[in-house]
């Protein structure tokens, strides 16, 4: 009696048992050593059941790594999974021989992630570091669950529908993740939820900070990225700083809780890094209650879904004197709009018209005039935020080229197995590390330097390390694309990520302040601050003599 489909269980199969599935009523196929029932699915394939009929009774694993991503399986494969390949157990190689012998005894708790070559930073990989601690550790365990369930596979979704759903910025606060992006410390008194595995919100630093940015940075979109984060992490610090109480009761707790969004409105139509002539104006009525504004701001990122926007306008004369921030909120006159962009499609990047909106005097962020200085107070974390997003967007690059290369078969060989082929890796894999490990060192400086001398000692650096950020990502994403090939070009299937990123890299550029301009600012800091301590050393208590004395 034949068997129906219904009594199919999982199991497992040999190959023989395999190849008698070979028909359309009865099609199955072999991915990676797990065996797939496909029957129903070649019917709705979006290229034709013809298709992967072709591979009924096969082991397509190689076809099938060349024109899909791990999404791809991950997404089918319980709907789709009805066992395994019967295999013979391997003789173990002499490296899996050397390495039960040194292991013996040996205790590696630290170990996290898939360990392919350069795709996350050393400590994933056991290595000792001096920054991490177990509530880092368990911070990570939190990110990383969240990013590989809830976000992973909605990525390539959320990029072309261009935003994001409201539900996940939810469960992102809920799991006690989103706070963090605001900065240290965490913010007690209007997060509505704790961080999670029982980390203490006095724990909380900078680096669970660099953990969540690096690890939501795992999905390999800047618009999903800057869709969770982006408007958050830079529209909220100027409230939360400087805002009157009753500001950040009514803006910083539904944000955080994620029930409504804010951004950052400065960049103007006419002038992006120039922020101290900026022209949208705030004018007060002759009661005094109110300011009405208008003008208008171009590139704001989240401003499209924004329910709160905290917006630089000038109140003063010309300059950077002449400058406020107010916290408007979306109603009569304020007509938002989303731009068609290169790349951070889900960011909701968007033109926004002030048109005579009446805004409480209220809603003015810190006092009259002084908007120029909060705006400056913020720069250094969000270049920052800029710098872990780019560089972990770079190693996202090296991790999907080392992945294609190791499946990818051409002239006989793996694509690994060609020393060219080698050679981008490695260049690539330097940066990335060499990178990751000044990024390091300067988050431990935010994290032990005195506030008051962050905005002076470590701006320059900030901005030089941004370009060093950058860069790497765009040779990355070149260098990934190339290796990748054809795969590279498409939207969707194994080059997804890479195609993606390839679009992204001007967003990462250019925000924040230009490659140019960070250079000349990182130099120009550098002789300032230069010149100070030599003015002001022979005041300094030194504990021990300078090399200079030493010499004489």
């Amino acid at each position: 009696m034949e068997e129906k489909k219904s009594e199919v269980k999982t199991g497992v199969y040999s190959m023989e048992e395999v190849a008698k599935h070979n028909t359309e009523a009865d099609a199955w196929i072999v991915v990676r050593d797990y065996v797939y029932d496909i029957s129903k699915f070649a019917k709705i394939h979006p290229g034709g059941k013809g298709v992967i009929l072709r591979f009924a009774g096969k082991d397509c694993t190689q076809e099938f790594d060349q024109n899909h991503n791990d999404m791809v399986m991950k997404k089918f494969h319980k709907r789709l999974c009805i066992g395994k390949l019967d295999k013979p157990p391997k003789k173990p190689s002499k490296i899996a021989k050397m390495a039960a012998t040194m292991g013996a005894g040996m205790d590696l708790p630290n170990l996290f992630g898939e360990l392919i070559p350069f795709s996350d930073p050393g400590w994933y990989q056991g290595w000792t570091s001096p920054y991490y601690n177990d509530s880092h550790r368990k911070f990570r365990q939190a990110c990383r669950l969240l990013v590989e369930e809830e976000v992973m596979p909605n990525v390539h979704v959320w990029d072309e529908a261009k935003k994001l759903p409201t539900s996940f910025l939810q469960k992102s606060a809920k799991t006690g993740t989103l706070p963090i992006v605001v900065g240290n410390p965490w913010p007690t008194a209007y997060a509505s939820y704790p961080p999670p595995f029982g980390v203490k919100p006095e724990e909380m630093d900078y680096f669970h900070e660099l953990i969540f940015i690096d690890e939501l940075s795992r999905c390999g979109s800047g618009g999903v990225l800057w869709g969770i984060s982006g408007g958050l992490s830079i529209g909220l610090p100027p409230v939360l700083h400087f805002g009157s109480e009753e500001l950040k009761q009514k803006v910083a707790v539904p944000c955080l809780k994620g029930d409504k969004t804010c951004c950052l409105a400065i960049t103007e139509p006419w002038g992006g890094s120039d922020v101290a002539n900026l022209t949208a104006t705030a004018v007060k009525t002759p009661c005094g209650k109110f300011y009405i504004v208008n003008g208008e701001k171009k590139w704001i990122t989240n401003g499209v879904s924004a329910e709160f926007f905290t917006t630089a306008v000038r109140t003063g004369g010309p300059g950077m004197g002449g400058v406020s921030l107010l916290l408007i909120e979306r109603g009569p006159g304020v007509t938002t709009k989303q731009m068609n962009c290169m790349g951070v499609w889900a960011s909701g990047t968007t033109y926004i018209t002030f048109e005579d909106v009446k805004v409480p005097v209220e809603n003015l962020i810190g006092k009259e005039n002084r908007g120029f200085r909060y705006i400056m107070h913020n720069f250094n974390h969000e270049r920052w935020s800029i710098v872990v997003q780019a560089n972990r967007f770079a190693r996202v690059c090296l991790e999907e080229a080392v992945k294609f290369a190791t499946r990818r078969k051409a002239f006989g060989k793996r694509l690994i197995d060609q020393p060219v082929i080698r050679a981008k890796v490695a260049e690539m894999a330097r940066m990335v590390m060499s990178t990751h490990a000044a990024l390091e060192d300067l988050t431990y400086q935010f994290q032990t330097m005195p506030k008051l001398l962050q905005p002076y000692a470590l701006g320059g650096h900030t901005a030089l390390l941004k370009v060093q950020a950058t860069t790497t990502f765009e040779f990355c994403a070149r260098e990934a694309a190339q290796i990748l090939g054809g795969c590279s070009y498409t939207r969707g299937g194994p080059g997804d990520k890479v195609e993606r990123l390839y679009r992204e890299v001007r967003a990462f550029a250019i925000p924040g302040g230009s490659e140019e301009i960070m250079r000349d600012l990182g130099v120009r800091q550098a002789l300032k601050i230069s010149e100070l301590v030599n003015r002001i050393r022979p005041y300094l208590k030194q504990d021990e003599p300078s090399a200079t004395k030493a010499r004489m």
